[in-house]
């Protein structure tokens, strides 16, 4: 009996001691997350202070590169399309025509070439192409009067040249309504100016530019 007590005793003293064990474990809290294998939580994450300082130099960063590009005029900006330089000649296309009939000192068109808004160039070839119609026939001869080279037009100056349309004698010649004007026989943007009446043309001649109106009266010499 008494050695069963004992046994008995020495069962309890060792279940006693495993509690204990237990009980001690866990107050020491839970294992290093290293060693059970979770991962660690990383020292590279940034506070909210952080990502906001972040994001505003982001932002300032675009706002830096869009004032610069704004300053330069953009990307899509071209200097090819701009006919506001000095130094270009005129094309056609620069210049607005008008034709009027002068009665005096003989009967003969004015022409008048102005530079649109906006454009500064020069009349660096002193004749104007003038044609009526597409056949040869029609093509005004030049005869050399006035003529300065070049004139510069630009705002509200002005340039001249005079045709006669018909330097022939008797009913020959062919009616038209406008005139074909062009700063140059080359000129891929001719002008087709609408004339003051509808005149019978044979034979045309055309002057030289001028700022001068009276040294555009065309006369065969």
């Amino acid at each position: 009996m008494r050695s069963r007590l004992a046994t008995r005793s020495a069962r309890l003293a060792l279940a006693a001691a495993v509690v204990t064990a237990l009980a001690a474990t866990t107050a020491c809290g839970p294992e290093d997350p290293s060693e059970t294998g979770a991962a660690a939580p990383s020292s590279s994450n940034s506070s909210p202070a952080s990502a906001s300082a972040s994001a505003e130099g982001t932002k300032s960063s675009e706002g830096g590169k869009g004032e610069a590009e704004a300053a330069s005029g953009g990307k899509g900006d071209s200097a090819s399309g701009d006919k506001s330089g000095y130094g270009q000649s005129c094309g056609t296309n620069d210049l607005d025509f008008t034709v009027t009939w002068e009665a005096q000192p003989i009967s003969h068109y004015l022409v008048t070439a102005k530079a649109k808004p906006g454009i500064t160039c020069y009349l660096d070839v002193n004749t104007p192409s003038v044609s009526f119609g597409s056949a040869a026939e029609g093509v005004a001869s030049p005869v050399g009067q006035g003529g300065e080279d070049p004139i510069k037009l630009s705002g509200a100056s002005v340039a001249y040249a005079g045709i006669n349309v018909k330097t022939t004698e008797g009913e020959g010649g062919k009616q038209f309504e406008n005139v074909i004007i062009a700063t140059t026989d080359d000129d891929p943007n001719p002008a087709e100016v609408e004339l003051p009446d509808s005149p019978t043309v044979d034979k045309p001649i055309v002057t030289n530019w001028s700022t001068k109106r009276d040294e555009v009266i065309p006369r065969i010499v």
